[in-house]
């Protein structure tokens, strides 16, 4: 396939916006699903990486669909008769799925830290709690502690 017949996805949001585009189809090969777009002069190109200029491959037909749709593209036929998913070769990465679930970890408590410290603030503003000095906290605890070893005395521990 030469350069002449590809498409990036800029070039296709542009061609989108300008009404360059007669038809989409998303046609099965193998595991995979790639665009082909008949713009408007009647060429066929396929859609492409940006960088590697390589055909880009879709394992999920879903995804390519919201790309389309994000595209400006609302309408493209869908050829599935070669589609074999039986046949994807993409490797698992539960190492991936572990840093995913740590992230998702840290930042659910990352909110719940948030969240708290914030309710806090906002009740020391309202004036719904007292703020007690550090020398008062220190002495009643300092009365605690003798009135708890007093007793652990009496009681011969």
């Amino acid at each position: 396939m030469d350069a002449s017949a590809t498409l990036t996805l800029d070039q296709l949001r542009a061609a989108g916006a300008a009404g360059g585009i007669a038809s989409v189809t998303l046609r099965a090969e193998g595991a995979d699903f790639y665009v082909r777009v008949v713009t408007a002069n009647g060429g066929e190109r396929v859609l492409v990486k940006t960088r590697s200029r390589e055909p880009r491959g879709f394992a999920d037909p879903r995804r390519a669909l919201l790309l389309l749709r994000e595209a400006g593209v609302d309408t493209a036929r869908v050829e599935a008769g070669a589609w074999t998913p039986e046949a994807a070769t993409r490797a698992s990465r539960p190492d991936r799925a572990q840093a995913l679930k740590r992230t998702h970890a840290m930042a659910e408590h990352d909110a719940w830290f948030r969240r708290e410290v914030g309710q806090a603030l906002e009740e020391l503003a309202s004036g719904e709690v007292e703020l007690i000095p550090h020398e008062v906290v220190k002495a009643e605890w300092a009365e605690r502690r003798a009135a708890l070893l007093a007793r652990a005395d009496k009681e011969g521990r």
